[in-house]
C-alpha cells in the first residue's frame, strides 16, 4: 500500500471552521494584493486605502470569530503520516498565523489612528481611533505594519507549500480535512 492509499482516518474540520478558513484566505490574499498595489502606487490610492481598511476590519472580526470557534471546537486529529516534529512545526505555525491575523489589522488600525486622519471604511462607517495622533508613532507603526505584512506573507507561503507537499508528494489527504466534499 503506497502512502497515497493510506487510510489516515483524517476527518474534516467543522463546516464553520472550513468556511472561516477559506473566507479569511481569500480576504488575506486580496489584502496582500491591495497592500502591494498601495506600496507600488498603481493609482487610485484613496480607493485602495478604503478597501484595505475595510478588509482589515473584516479580517480582524473574522479572526476573533475564528479563534473563538477554534477554542470551542477541537480540530480533527492530526494525520498519521505527520511525525511529532512536523506536528510541532504545524502547531507553532498555526499559532503564529493566528497571532498575525490579529496583530496585523490592529497595528494597521493604530497606524491610521496615529496619522490623525479619521478612519472611514466602505459604506461611510467611522471607526474610532485606538492610538493618539503622533507623527513619530505613525512612522514606527507603519514600519511594524510592513514587517508584519512580510511575516504574514512568509507564514502563508510556508503554509501553502506544506499543503502542496502533502497533497502532491505525500498524497496523505491532509488537504481533505479543510475542503468541501463534491457531490456526484
Amino acid at each position: 500500500m503506497s502512502i497515497g492509499e493510506l487510510d489516515t482516518g483524517a476527518t474534516r474540520f467543522g463546516l464553520p471552521g472550513r468556511i472561516l478558513h477559506w473566507t479569511m484566505a481569500v480576504l488575506i490574499i486580496t489584502m496582500i494584493g491591495i497592500g502591494a498595489a498601495m506600496v507600488g502606487y498603481l493609482g487610485h490610492y484613496g480607493t485602495l486605502l478604503t478597501w484595505h481598511k475595510t478588509l482589515g476590519v473584516a479580517i480582524l472580526a473574522l479572526a476573533v470569530v475564528r479563534i473563538a470557534y477554534r477554542i470551542r471546537h477541537r480540530p480533527p486529529p492530526q494525520i498519521e503520516t505527520m511525525a511529532r516534529p512536523e506536528r510541532l512545526v504545524a502547531a507553532g505555525s498555526e499559532i503564529l498565523m493566528y497571532a498575525l491575523f490579529l496583530l496585523q489589522p490592529i497595528v494597521g488600525w493604530a497606524v491610521v489612528s496615529a496619522s490623525g486622519i479619521p478612519i472611514h471604511i466602505l459604506g461611510g462607517f467611522r471607526i474610532p481611533a485606538i492610538a493618539p495622533t503622533d507623527p513619530e508613532l505613525y512612522a514606527a507603526l507603519r514600519t511594524v505594519h510592513g514587517l508584519l505584512a512580510y511575516a504574514l506573507l512568509l507564514a502563508l507561503t510556508a503554509h501553502v507549500c506544506a499543503v502542496i507537499f502533502h497533497a502532491a508528494v505525500l498524497r496523505d489527504n491532509l488537504l481533505h480535512r479543510m475542503t468541501f466534499p463534491l457531490r456526484r
